[in-house]
């Protein structure tokens, strides 16, 4: 167990190498069998590979169910148990394709032959087809591929008339869009079933008698210029037109039918433009006759899995509906956990299924629901499978992912904290303290913001934070105004104003961790990534308070923002909703790069290259302002890595990016070494 008397050494940025990571969980229809991928890294190369792992939920034991450097995923048990879906890509270069393999095991059957990018597969009903969330590649794109004077010359030159035409993590978009394809699965032949020029189809779903097909889209008139005006649709299996079915204006996901058929449930909260509000649970009549309902907004909870972490986490998972269609099971964030709730479709009681220290990922259940296999993780773990009975609520855990590892290693202690913010608010936080730690010492601290700001720290495992813990730092991290799991109105107090009650509360946060006897006020540092960097930028043009910053991925100036984000103008939506060309005073006040000629804090600048949610100027400006003030600065730069370098990144760049944080706090958090406190003074040592 972490933590124990065995383990005899701290955290490494090396172990990064030797983590397991759960990547999807599937629970086979009889309930005997999970499937399951992990993700392992090849240190020589540097590539990541993920192969499906099985194991019987009586808990005799893991194997490996396939083999071989790919990376195998999205494992989908057919109806009759007897065979797994799954994609793979097979061959250095190849589009991912879909396989076909007995559970029994042997050599899986390549099924597809595309050219592009296969988002989701589902079974139908039947066992005979696949549903398949397909992008195409361009033609200009395959024709440079197959012609190696043009692959070896690259691209000429990009066009566009869309405005969302690239996106973090995938690069410059192509010009075809997603839609939806059927495969026979005996003979692999395809059907295309949706199409349109500037119309995406997705979370796509079957009928429980295989012969409709629920999905959303974006049919407006300038999907790109109203991203939230999403549709539900069905059509027909064989193809045809597609029927709407009428819910509210606003952004809408996983739409899934009642076991009868009669009604379908989505997600999404009630307004359009308005993302601190609640993701909702609603159902609407799947004949298109009636009207929608939510059933969750009488509890102020929102259906989201936004509890962070930076090893692997679960999924969102769509709701999903009992076998008698009385009750639908979803997750929640809250209060630092991800949980697993149910609620009675005709009254609205609510249930609470999991709720214990840490978070529910993906959740499947067996096809009488008697059994349900799910993700969990912890501040401890990064995460393991489950298995619940589902009538006496015994659960048992069918992996050991990582325990070896973790059985090595001290990570020292965390504890829980609640506290008021200035105005009374309740907020929440957490204390991480060094292995060894001894309380009649002083320690050097650094304060950790989270991104989003629509998301929250908590239950999960942060490999980031014990590392620092590792190195003799106080780590703390709380969840400030403006992020999820506490109730619309704390989501909603920084809607149009960040840098206002979000930094209040940070501040606030700093002062109870500061009046502890072990912090040295002196030696405190901050650092945070996306919004977390934004604060970052904030607190250092608004404070002295701090030592040493690290700003990671940051928002500096949304006026610069507007349109170079892969999120385009939207990102005007907490700013007021206005353009620059509208309200550039408001932009403005709000960016922290208007305040950085205060700045004095010892600040290094991290970005990725390839960073196209918050663009590699959002930290330019940041380097470039505090060194034309003279204030110490470093600038860092990832090549090639998108926003979420910390989490998904090329592990050496990873781990190069830890050591850069240590090393520039360690620079101005640790000048001497600091000896225990002695008759309430604090006696200092050269090093």
């Amino acid at each position: 167990m972490a933590g124990s008397k065995q383990a005899s050494r701290p955290i490494t940025a090396q172990d990064l190498y030797a983590f397991q990571l759960l990547t999807d969980i599937r629970l086979s229809p009889d309930g005997r069998q999970v499937v399951y991928g992990v993700q392992r890294v090849d240190r020589k190369t540097e590539k990541k590979y993920a192969n499906l792992w099985m194991a019987p939920t009586d808990g005799s034991g893991e194997r490996q169910f396939t083999q071989g450097d790919q990376t195998d995923a999205m494992p989908r048990w057919s109806p009759d148990g007897k065979n797994i879906a799954f994609l793979s890509s097979r061959k250095e270069g190849e589009s991912t394709q879909v396989y076909v393999i007995s559970m029994e095991g042997g050599e899986a059957r390549r099924l597809t032959d595309v050219k592009g990018e296969i988002s989701n597969l589902a079974w139908s009903p039947d066992g005979k087809t696949l549903l398949l969330e397909f992008t195409q590649k361009d033609k200009d794109v395959i024709d440079r591929e197959t012609d190696e004077q043009k692959k070896k010359l690259g691209v000429v030159a990009r066009h566009y008339t869309r405005l969302f035409y690239r996106a973090d993590g995938q690069g410059w978009l192509g010009h075809e869009r997603t839609h939806l394809w059927v495969v026979d699965v005996a003979k692999g032949r395809m059907k295309q079933l949706t199409y349109g020029s500037v119309y995406d189809e997705f979370n796509a779903s079957w009928s429980p008698d295989g012969k409709s097909i629920v999905f959303c889209s974006n049919r407006s008139d300038e999907p790109d210029l109203t991203p939230d005006l999403v549709d539900i649709y069905v059509i027909r299996a064989a193809g045809g037109d597609m029927r709407l079915i009428k819910t509210s204006p606003g952004a809408k996901g996983m739409p899934a039918f009642s076991p009868d058929g009669s009604q379908i449930s989505y997600i999404g909260p009630r307004d359009p433009n308005e993302w601190w509000q609640n993701v909702e649970l609603w159902v609407v009549p799947a004949d298109g006759k009636g009207t929608a309902r939510s059933l969750t907004r009488p509890y102020d909870i929102s259906l989201t899995c936004s509890t962070l972490n930076d090893v692997g986490g679960g999924l969102q998972m769509p709701p999903v509906w009992s076998a008698d269609g009385k009750v639908i099971y979803f997750q929640i964030s809250e209060h630092g956990r991800t949980k697993l709730m149910a609620i009675s479709v005709a009254d609205g009681t609510l249930y609470t299924v999991i709720d214990e220290p840490g978070s529910v990922g993906t959740f499947t259940t067996d096809a009488r629901q008697e059994r349900m296999a799910y993700f969990f993780g912890t501040m401890t773990d990064p995460g393991q499978v489950r298995v619940r009975d589902m009538d006496t609520g015994n659960v048992q855990q069918l992996t050991h992912l990582n325990q070896a590892l973790l059985s090595q290693i001290d990570l020292g202690k965390v504890e829980e904290v609640w506290f008021k913010a200035r105005d009374g608010h309740d907020l929440q936080g957490w204390i991480m303290t060094p292995p060894g730690f001894h309380p009649g010492k002083k320690y050097p601290s650094i304060l950790e913001i989270h991104g989003g700001p629509q998301d929250q720290y908590g239950d999960l495992f942060m490999h980031e934070f014990y590392y620092l813990a590792a190195a003799g730092y106080v780590v703390y991290f709380s969840n400030p105004r403006g992020g999820t799991g506490y109730g619309e109105e704390h989501a909603k107090a920084i809607w149009g104003r960040w840098g206002t009650v979000d930094y209040d509360d940070l501040m606030d946060w700093a002062d109870f961790v500061e009046k502890k006897s072990y912090i040295d006020r002196k030696r405190m540092g901050v650092t945070g990534g996306s919004y977390g960097g934004y604060m970052t930028n904030w607190i250092i043009g608004h404070t002295h308070r701090f030592t040493a910053a690290v700003t990671q991925r940051s928002v500096s100036n949304f006026i610069s923002m507007w349109g170079t984000s892969d999120v385009n103008w939207v990102f005007q939506f907490p700013c007021g909703n206005k353009s620059p060309q509208e309200s550039i005073e408001v932009l403005w006040d709000r960016s922290p790069v208007k305040y950085l000629g205060n700045a004095t804090t010892p600040t290094m600048v991290i970005h990725s290259e390839m960073d196209f949610r918050c663009a590699i100027e959002q930290g330019q400006q940041v380097f470039t302002a505090l060194k034309v003030n003279r204030v110490p600065s470093e600038f860092v730069v990832f090549p090639e890595e998108p926003h979420g370098l910390s989490r998904t990144g090329r592990t050496d760049r990873r781990i190069e990016r830890l050591n850069s944080i240590r090393r520039w706090m360690d620079t101005y958090l640790k000048p001497v070494a600091t000896s225990p406190v002695e008759g309430g003074k604090t006696t200092k040592a050269s090093k």
